[in-house]
């Protein structure tokens, strides 16, 4: 499968069959939306920066409920979860998605609020690629997000919702999440574009890739 990072917490995941999936597209945040097609689209939330479906192209279908879906031979499972740690009381609910897409577990947090607790783990296991948010303030902050990596125990992590050059979304640098992995386990891709195979997951170690946002 390859995985295509838009920015912020928009993802593009495309199957060896061809099927492709976005994530999370946005509204305007500081820059625009890549252009991009897709199959389906998955809505954690109907905040603007991350349920502008409009942006993408090839009329795809739209997730934006809890429950369990296939596209494409792609098997797809909304999870509810909470944008905040007081049940939803700030800023509502959050879906989190998963996908299994060439024998591969991806899991997209959304913007996850809650604190890491035993039933939503139990919910999410087995994963192999997690895609967290770690910027705070809206959603958890690095040090949460490194207790949820280190409960699921993915083979990769990629962090999302975080600030980088031109967003205008109040959330902070990836620095202190990155700062609490080893320096082997990181890496920093020079594209947006990442190929993964089921060869390459291993539950050796959690290996850490910060994509760039495709320009």
């Amino acid at each position: 499968m390859k995985i295509r990072y838009l920015g912020h917490s928009c993802f593009e995941f495309t199957e060896s069959t061809g099927t492709s999936i976005v994530t999370d597209p946005y509204g305007d945040i500081g820059y625009d939306m890549p252009k991009t097609r897709a199959d389906a689209v998955t809505v954690s939330h109907s905040h603007y920066d991350h349920n502008n479906v409009k942006a993408v192209g090839g009329k795809p279908v739209i997730f934006d409920r809890e429950g369990q879906y296939e596209i494409g031979g792609v098997e797809i499972t909304a999870i509810k979860s909470y944008h905040d740690d007081e049940s939803g009381a700030q800023r509502g609910e959050n879906l989190i998605f998963k996908f299994r897409m060439d024998g591969i577990e991806v899991c997209h947090l959304g913007d996850l609020g809650e604190e890491c607790s035993s039933s939503l783990i139990e919910a999410l296991l087995p994963v192999h690629v997690l895609l967290i948010p770690v910027g705070g303030n809206y959603t958890i902050d690095a040090q949460q997000a490194k207790e949820y990596v280190d409960r699921i125990m993915p083979s990769y992590v990629i962090p999302m919702h975080y600030k980088t050059k031109g967003l205008e979304v109040d959330v902070e640098k990836p620095d202190d999440f990155i700062d609490l992995f080893e320096e082997e386990d990181v890496e920093e891709l020079e594209n947006s574009e990442l190929a993964l195979f089921r060869d390459d997951i291993t539950e050796e170690q959690t290996k850490l890739i910060l994509m760039e946002r495709h320009k």
